[in-house]
């Protein structure tokens, strides 16, 4: 075999599978990542995305980094699963701003979520964008936590989610976001909580008729490698790929800032009425939750106060 043949050779390919539907944010992201992975990788690998689940749930994806089958997975919600420390993105009104979330993940992230994950075996390479939560409902402008009475309001299938709906005073109801159209059109919902790329994304303008700007809780999504799968690789490629992720963070954040006004109007055209939350209520009645998480998760209180610290760039 002369010297020559090693270029026949196939090209590594960096599986890279998501749950997000195209045009999300998530999906968007993880695209721009490998544009910009492929092009640093030149023929040493390359990195294909498959979105919408077609390589399983959060849960099936985060077993195969685990076991090799495929190398990068993009959990958001389910992380806490892994480890309960990411249940501090669980906690309402944590994140201020998107300049916040950039300093958490300059410090929290690095020092306290990525070691917690790594003691499981895996490694999020960043910290990406999901976005910042609003409710939608079909009853009455949502001003307080008061006007959430009894309202049945879905959530994801995420313990914290429903026990901060409760605290409310809503009926939270989990169920998956494929079954959420139908149950708002047929009353058996009147609400749900997402962020607007995920409202758009799902056409529930059509379906619901008040957009409440809560902004109660910022949801992340973490590009996450299983660490013994990731370390066979060449370390010339786990470098591309670490560094391009940290820069492809940055990236999402414009973008989901960007996207938030747009899409705004976007539903404002749609026919939904806007209004604004009483921010202070809210942050009140979010009192027991930071309770719960101070009382159950190792430090914490210490995660809490290190967090809400870096709120003002102190």
């Amino acid at each position: 075999m002369s010297m020559g043949s090693g270029a026949a050779l196939a090209q590594e390919e960096i599986i890279f599978g998501i749950s997000a539907s195209p045009g999300s944010l998530q999906e968007q992201t993880a695209s721009e990542f490998a544009r910009r992975a492929n092009e640093k990788l030149g023929d040493k690998a390359v990195v294909k995305v498959f979105d919408s689940s077609q390589l399983g749930k959060d849960k099936d994806m985060l077993q195969k980094v685990k076991l090799g089958t495929m190398h990068l997975t993009l959990p958001s919600s389910t992380m806490p699963e892994i480890a309960p420390e990411y249940a501090i993105f669980d906690l309402p009104f944590l994140v201020k701003d998107r300049d916040h979330l950039a300093r958490i993940d300059e410090t929290l992230f690095k020092e306290v979520l990525v070691p917690a994950a790594e003691a499981q075996g895996y490694r999020p390479l960043a910290i990406w964008e999901n976005g910042f939560r609003q409710i939608t409902n079909n009853a009455k402008p949502i001003t307080t936590p008061a006007d959430l009475d009894g309202l049945k309001i879905r959530t994801p299938n995420s313990s914290w989610r429903v026990a901060m709906f409760s605290e409310y005073g809503a009926n939270p109801t989990p169920m998956s976001f494929s079954e959420v159209f139908v149950a708002l059109q047929t009353g058996v919902i009147d609400g749900q909580e997402n962020p607007l790329t995920n409202i758009v994304g799902g056409k529930l303008n059509e379906v619901q008729k008040y957009l409440s700007m809560s902004g109660h809780v910022y949801s992340p999504a973490y590009p996450t490698v299983g660490i013994a799968t990731f370390e066979k690789l060449d370390p010339e490629v786990q470098a591309v790929l670490a560094e391009t992720a940290q820069e492809v963070a940055i990236w999402a954040r414009e973008q989901g800032a960007a996207q938030d006004g747009t899409l705004l109007e976007e539903l404002k055209a749609g026919g939904m009425e806007v209004n604004d939350t009483d921010r202070a209520a809210f942050v009140a009645a979010s009192a027991p939750l930071y309770e719960k998480f101070a009382s159950e998760v190792e430090n914490g209180q210490a995660m809490i106060d290190q967090a809400l610290s870096l709120a003002d760039g102190s």
